[in-house]
């Protein structure tokens, strides 16, 4: 099966550059490979490699077929300076990555001086295109929100349904967590209430009791927590454990089974935002019957690297060149059929999306609140 083969190649290095054709075309999936988010950097190569599988089916870009490489920054800043290193001195084209927004930002540096196309499929970071566009930058693209959009959504849930009670803002100190919070914060205070504690974790810690203690001194009813889903479960469960029955409100770092697998039933309940269900739009149908067919389910942000990669085809093809000025122009002037539907993108690189909705954890699934 394709997915075994790119397993098996994903070694522990800080990236891996596969061999290619002289004749083929160059891309890139970048991610986390390996290390605690390994789980989404699974859905990544997963989409990546079905979607690389079906457009040379069609004939491939531009007359050639892609050749993917892999890149692995296990969510590491400077691992991800150095994949994207390796990646543009390889001679690839486009990268499909990063994930997380604190490796998306120092390898959009990278990309821009090497003139390779970068769409994130992931990182929701207001500055990773907020800066890029103010730098002049023209290669840099995602297909994801931004975390001033889910911060407001997950803030008025918060002050819609806990307003009175006693809520806590906790991040992982991580471009990505510490953004998010700070969204989410902002757009509590805007609505009319204070959070009664603010709390930061390390990513990678493993016990949080005094947190869990000082949250129940406190009384917390809810608290959101802005970072990944592997010390958002441990906290979750944790909480349970020691009698803390406060509501966990994540974003979209959640979106993985594998979030429940860490808190088992202290999951039931728990919210998180992410962007109304990928896998059950028409425009999906046949791409997640593929994937069914191998076995997986293409959860979380497996569809978003499927579309990311379809851009850039069709954003080649309409460019008839894989030059950055003529990528960035066709991306800018063009709608893009994907599995995600019909995408295009602001002047900053944004995607202009559907926005973020409130999924709730249910026996052991996310499911949409209506």
């Amino acid at each position: 099966m394709r997915w075994l083969k790119w397993a098996m190649m994903a070694v522990m290095l800080p990236g891996m550059i596969m061999a290619a054709r002289a004749e083929d075309m160059k891309v890139a999936i970048a991610g986390p490979i390996t290390g605690p988010y390994a789980a989404i950097g699974e859905q990544m190569k997963r989409g990546a490699d079905l979607a690389v599988h079906d457009i040379n089916a069609k004939g491939g870009v531009l007359g050639k077929q892609l050749a993917l490489t892999v890149g692995d920054d296990a969510c590491d800043p400077k691992q991800a300076r150095n994949v994207a290193n390796q990646l543009a001195d390889s001679g690839v084209v486009f990268v499909d990555g990063h994930y997380c927004s604190g490796s998306s930002i120092p390898a959009s540096s990278v990309y821009a001086d090497s003139g390779v196309l970068e769409i994130s499929p992931a990182s929701t970071n207001p500055a990773y295109t907020d800066d890029a566009f103010k730098k002049g930058w023209i290669d840099i693209f995602r297909i994801c929100g931004r975390d001033d959009q889910q911060g407001k959504v997950a803030g008025a849930y918060l002050a819609a349904h806990f307003k009175g009670k006693p809520v806590a803002i906790i991040d992982d100190k991580s471009t990505y967590g510490k953004g998010l919070a700070d969204e989410t914060r902002k757009a509590l205070n805007a609505a009319g209430v204070k959070e009664a504690m603010n709390e930061a974790v390390n990513s990678g810690d493993k016990d949080f009791s005094a947190l869990v203690s000082k949250m129940k001194r406190a009384g917390i009813a809810a608290y959101f927590y802005g970072g990944y889903h592997t010390e958002a479960g441990l906290i979750a469960r944790q909480s349970k454990e020691q009698g803390l029955n406060a509501i966990q409100i994540g974003g979209d770092a959640l979106s993985t089974d594998e979030y429940w697998s860490i808190t088992g039933p202290a999951g039931e309940g728990n919210l998180m935002t992410f962007t109304p269900e990928p896998r059950a739009m028409p425009t999906a149908r046949a791409v997640v019957a593929e994937f069914k067919q191998q076995g997986f389910d293409p959860e979380g942000y497996t569809l978003f690297t499927y579309a990311a990669m379809q851009v850039f085809a069709e954003a080649a093809a309409k460019a008839n060149s894989v030059k950055i000025e003529a990528l960035s122009k066709a991306l800018h002037d063009n709608k893009f059929d994907t599995v995600l539907g019909t995408l295009g993108f602001d002047k900053k690189g944004d995607v202009i999306g559907p926005g973020y909705v409130v999924y709730t954890w249910h026996n052991g699934k996310r499911v949409e609140l209506k």
